[in-house]
């Protein structure tokens, strides 16, 4: 039994075939990786560094609007988030009309005869009211629908998702409408 040899037994290592390609010096790194702190021209250099932002900020806009899960804020992705803005994209909704109407009795308002304000003030609150009522119902068709297709877990918490965009003129919605009216998704 030897020591400090190798014994008889022990195998000699194996040579390794190299890999790819050898690796850089860190003289040869540091050369490659060398440049000007600041730029020789800073204006330009500014300018550049804002087009591209400018332009990063633009593809991120568009696919915002196209309604690309990649550029959509946590509060608009998944399925059922995108299943919810579908269904209420192809639903006739009263709360649509909210914003104009809105309007009729901003401008009815300002005419001097306290009858003409007082039929205003009716017509408002009874349109609110309409308009709570077609929410409830969109709400629960809602919910039956998901909960046909997504199951039990995913049916609650869009309600007031759905409302909200409800309520929006159709060309003002974020993400844009991807599904034409009366076309609910399947």
């Amino acid at each position: 039994m030897a020591l400090f040899s190798r014994s008889a037994d022990d195998k000699a290592p194996i040579e390794s075939e190299p890999v790819g390609k050898r690796t850089p010096k860190q003289s040869e790194q540091v050369a490659r990786n060398r440049r000007p702190l600041v730029p020789g021209d800073r204006k330009e250099a500014r300018r550049q560094v804002q087009d591209k932002m400018r332009a990063e900020r633009q593809k991120a806009r568009l696919g915002f609007e196209r309604g690309d899960e990649k550029y959509l804020p946590p509060r608009d992705k998944g399925p059922v988030r995108r299943y919810v803005r579908d269904f209420v994209d192809a639903r006739l909704s009263i709360g649509t009309l909210a914003m104009p109407m809105m309007i009729v009795v901003l401008v009815l308002t300002f005419i001097n005869d306290p009858q003409w304000r007082m039929i205003a003030n009716i017509v408002l609150w009874a349109f609110v009211a309409v308009v709570v009522l077609d929410s409830v119902l969109m709400a629960w068709q809602l919910r039956r629908a998901i909960r046909a297709k997504f199951g039990q877990k995913d049916a609650k918490g869009h309600g007031w998702y759905a409302t909200m965009r409800a309520v929006q003129l159709p060309f003002m919605r974020m993400p844009k409408p991807q599904t034409k009216l009366f076309k609910y998704p399947e």
